[in-house]
């Protein structure tokens, strides 16, 4: 009897040790290494540190930005990079506002549709300014033996690799049968790039390197490659010693440096406006050099090896800190590209979302929407790091709530609201930016409740309590102010005045939207939680808007986009864009709202009528979300794999939408929310997963947060 206790006590021994083994992170990462072999403009690569990033071409610099220029930009860009052209009309934001009557009284809103044409040159100046900078493309020149510059088509490109371990970019290519290997990195702490190059090339003196300035396009994307307007900017070498110089740019009010350092001796110029050359001493084949991009001018100077090994460094505790999953041993095909999927939105959106600003839809690699976040994607850009353990970052972007939060009270108090009405399209002032949707847009207003829940949920401190209860009671003040009481039914409607996440409907006839009713609900019942755990009262008014909140539409058994939309499944206008009704169950756990036998036929209708190639990145991780709620994991599979053209991810691991949106984060934010909450959430049962029991997906996971 003792032996056999002692054998049943090995064997469990070693069940828990197979069961709680660890994963090999750096395994994982590197089996997903980028390899490219061309020039090709949709696999440029980045290095970045989550406050700055910098894009590259097969030659580990930006040698042929305009090459670049419909494809993924060669971008350099920064949190602090922002620049507005002079007001020379003296326009004022108030000549963007129109008046609507809603609900029987007057609110303004500011809209494109121009009433004249003061206002269109408010909308105009609002909408274009202040833009993000591309702050400078810095790349090789290559001279060819008989002493002319080399054009793209004379470099061979060997191989080129991105490690999302190292955070290196290394890049092998060939000129004229002479090998140049690039080794590009960024430092994790402050705003540089390092590179090393090794080739024999440099013993001949056929590799300088040129850093030039662009002019601000003005234009909904700037690529960073508008060489035009040499004249309304300044550039000029401030300082130069034998291994260093410091470069200013200034653009109207507006300026910033550029300081290089190098490894050995070498000699800078200007030989046009805004482009300046720096030529090294003919060596022994190895050269390196920094380019430090700061609002001030940077006194430090930065050498590759230190920066090498603080990258290094950073990017190995990134990987092992936080979350992890590993489909090894699956056989179903999609598992390895799902895998690369997970772990390059990993690397992407570490470095270009996790800053203290709410990020722009591209990133830091270049311009939509004049560079400025929209307010409705930062769930998308943002929780996933909560969820997969990493909440500090989530954190960096939500002390940005508590600096515009003036603008947001001022736009409640313009429109007669409470509290605080968070704004859409905006700019790192928390100014808003006239938009005839985003002005009407209400599902980003719960957001800053969700953000802070999930950092209670990880920090349940009285800190934690006092630093954003103020922001989400004044969040949820608005949201019990802003329903429309309908006396006739006795109930609160949200609308009209409203644009749904599906921005297909009419602002001044659409009300109660399903997706924003569940939302509202849960928000609020969050907010009367923060009041209990503070040892406040309930808000009597948040207690009002739940008992008596319009219930969701239903027809034919299935919940509608929207209750004015009686259509929803039979005009094919609201049968593209957004199938927002689903985030009502997905991106939201089950509430008393929902019935979820309604949900499940709500979900098969939009399966099967849906105009699938008119959505966007984040419709496929918000499908499978509500796959994964109602208990479906192969449909869960299906719609983050589905094979439509928006849910295409680049050998770079960018979510691929059109020829504007070449990279677009809230697809790659949203892939990985899902792939956390089908592994670990309140509503599924421990030891469970969300994946399917076919025998076809082993999944192995951990360091995931419980999402609500």
């Amino acid at each position: 009897m003792k032996k056999q206790l002692m054998l049943l006590g090995l064997l469990g021994m070693t069940y828990l040790s197979s069961y709680a083994q660890k994963i090999n992170r750096k395994a994982v990462v590197e089996r997903h290494t980028v390899s490219v072999a061309s020039f090709d403009t949709l696999a440029s690569l980045s290095v970045g540190n989550g406050r700055f990033a910098f894009t590259v071409d097969a030659t580990g610099l930006q040698s042929f930005p305009k090459y670049y220029t419909n494809g993924v930009p060669l971008g350099t860009q920064s949190v602090w990079g922002w620049h507005s052209f002079p007001n020379k009309e003296n326009v004022k934001f108030e000549e963007t506002l129109k008046e609507y009557t809603l609900n029987g009284r007057k609110v303004t809103y500011s809209v494109q549709g121009a009433k004249n044409a003061k206002s269109k040159e408010a909308i105009n100046y609002y909408r274009e300014n202040p833009h993000r900078l591309q702050l400078g493309n810095l790349g090789f020149i290559f001279k060819k033996k008989d002493g002319s510059n080399a054009q793209i088509t004379d470099i061979v490109v060997q191989n080129q690799q991105l490690n999302p371990y190292t955070g290196q970019i290394t890049s092998h290519f060939t000129l004229e049968g002479q090998p140049v290997t690039v080794l590009t990195v960024c430092d994790p702490n402050q705003d540089i790039v390092s590179v090393n190059i090794q080739s024999a090339l440099l013993k001949t003196g056929q590799i300088q390197v040129f850093l030039k300035f662009p002019f601000p396009s003005n234009q909904f994307l700037d690529s960073g490659t508008n060489y035009k307007n040499p004249d309304q900017h300044q550039s000029a070498i401030v300082s130069a010693q034998s291994q260093s110089a410091v470069v200013k740019h200034q653009l109207d009010a507006d300026q910033y440096f550029v300081r290089l350092d190098w490894s050995k001796n070498a000699t800078i110029a200007s030989q046009q406006a805004h482009e300046f050359i720096l030529t090294p001493k003919v060596g022994d084949g190895t050269w390196e050099f920094s380019a430090n991009f700061s609002e001030k001018k940077p006194t430090t100077a930065s050498h590759f090896p230190a920066i090498n090994q603080r990258n290094i460094s950073a990017w190995k505790s990134f990987w092992n800190s936080g979350g992890a999953i590993d489909f090894e041993g699956s056989t179903d095909v999609r598992a390895k590209e799902l895998e690369r999927r997970i772990v390059l939105s990993q690397y992407l959106t570490k470095i270009q979302c996790a800053n203290e600003q709410p990020p722009q839809e591209t990133g830091l690699t270049y311009n939509s929407w004049y560079g400025k976040p929209h307010l409705e994607m930062h769930w998308w850009h943002g929780i996933h790091f909560a969820l997969w353990g990493r909440v500090d970052l989530l954190e960096k972007s939500l002390d940005w709530y508590t600096k515009v939060y003036p603008n947001a009270v001022g736009i409640a108090k313009r429109q007669g609201y409470d509290g605080a009405r968070w704004q859409k399209m905006t700019n790192p002032a928390g100014e808003e930016s006239p938009s005839s949707v985003g002005a009407f847009l209400i599902w980003q207003q719960p957001h800053f409740i969700y953000f802070a829940e999930l950092v209670r949920r990880q920090k349940p401190t009285k800190a934690t309590l006092q630093k954003y209860s103020k922001l989400v009671f004044a969040t949820a003040d608005f949201m019990a102010s802003y329903p429309h009481w309908d006396e006739e039914n006795k109930r609160y409607i949200l609308g009209k005045g409203l644009i749904p996440a599906q921005e297909r409907f009419n602002p001044e006839e659409t009300f109660n939207p399903t997706y924003e009713l569940v939302y509202w609900h849960w928000a609020l019942k969050v907010a009367q939680d923060w009041r209990k755990a503070m040892g406040l009262k309930p808000n009597e008014k948040y207690d009002k808007i739940l008992q008596n909140l319009s219930k969701l539409p239903v027809k034919d058994g299935v919940y509608l986009a929207t209750e004015s939309a009686q259509d929803s499944y039979t005009n094919p206008k609201f049968l593209t864009d957004h199938p927002s009704v689903l985030g009502a169950l997905g991106m939201l756990p089950p509430t008393p709202m929902l019935d979820m036998p309604t949900m499940q036929r709500t979900f098969d209708k939009v399966w099967d009528v849906w105009q699938w190639h008119d959505t966007w990145g984040w419709d496929f991780p918000m499908v499978a979300m509500t796959a994964a709620r109602l208990g479906r994991p192969e449909k869960a599979i299906d719609g983050l794999m589905m094979h439509i053209r928006t849910n295409t991810y680049l050998p770079n691991g960018h979510n691929f939408q059109d020829e504007r949106l070449r990279l677009y984060l809230p697809g790659n934010g949203g892939l990985l929310a899902t792939i956390a909450m089908m592994c670990n959430r309140d509503d599924l049962p421990a030891g469970k997963t969300s994946f399917p029991t076919n025998g076809q997906w082993k999944v192995k996971w951990e360091g995931f947060k419980k999402m609500p």
